[in-house]
């Protein structure tokens, strides 16, 4: 029998523990490690969204990138948010399980995901912890192309998002060894220009952070952002395959279609604009 124990046993064995970050808090949030598992529902974010979905799909387990409780409580009343949120994973029976950034650093892991929908072979962790673990990747495309190409790629591979695709950089400059890093990644920029890679695709790149860098020498890597939601969505089906793997036709495995990116509206001003 497939029971939530032996699910969390084979994302951990593809996502050790021991690779997350100390301030992180990943694990089994919900559920009776001995239930039994026939459906399971892969997404980015653990929200009342996809835990309507997986009680529409009928879901015994949600596998989700980001936790639940990130930050310490003492306690889970059904009149707070996250509170309400966990009675009514209980109730409904359904198991919630977390792997955050000891998923960032497995290989595969969540930057493999995103590498392989954006086209790229991976060549090495881009922040290393020993080969081949560590935050984002360094690829390499099949052939160099324009960066407004390559952006227009990146567009193209991730779900559609309010918030979009923007670069900073010339738009004609090849582009063809390319870092990324899943979720938020300014904080791996030095990195990236030590790696001398064409360009660098990650999430919440701030403004000044991102000026400094353009600004800090001719050939400084492109920078291409996109939603942090987005970035992270091509490991759900990564993490439903650890799943079939492990246990063929027993579980079956669902990845979220639900759109939990916080952006909703994008609007562009019609009148003047600065140049």
């Amino acid at each position: 029998m497939s029971t939530v124990g032996r699910v969390v046993a084979a994302l951990e064995a593809a996502y050790p523990p021991e690779l997350a970050e100390p301030w992180d808090a990943i694990g089994l949030v919900c559920g009776d490690p001995v239930e039994e598992v026939r459906r399971v529902l892969f997404c980015v974010d653990p929200t009342e969204s996809t835990v309507d979905e997986a009680m529409a799909i009928g879901a015994n387990m949600i596998v989700a990138h980001h936790p639940l409780l990130l930050r310490g409580v003492h306690g889970v009343p059904a009149n707070t948010p996250k509170g309400s949120l966990v009675h009514k994973l209980i109730r409904a029976g359904i198991a919630l399980y977390c792997a955050h950034t000891n998923a960032d650093s497995a290989f595969p892991g969540v930057s493999d995901a995103l590498a392989e929908a954006i086209g790229l072979s991976v060549l090495a962790p881009l922040s290393p912890k020993e080969p081949p673990l560590g935050l984002g990747r360094i690829g390499e495309l099949p052939e160099p192309e324009p960066l407004e190409t390559f952006v227009q790629r990146v567009a193209d591979a991730l779900p559609e998002t309010a918030w979009g695709v923007r670069a900073a950089g010339d738009p004609q400059r090849l582009i063809r060894t390319v870092a990324i890093c899943g979720g938020s990644g300014d904080s791996l920029l030095a990195e990236v220009t030590a790696a001398g890679v064409d360009a660098y695709v990650t999430a919440d790149l701030r403004h000044h952070v991102s000026g400094e860098h353009i600004d800090s020498a001719p050939d400084a890597p492109a920078l291409v952002d996109v939603s942090h939601w987005a970035s992270e969505w091509p490991w759900c089906d990564q993490a439903a395959g650890v799943v079939r793997a492990a246990f063929g036709g027993n579980v079956e495995t669902h990845t979220s279609t639900r759109r939990t990116d916080p952006w909703t509206l994008r609007a562009a001003r019609t009148g003047r604009t600065a140049r």
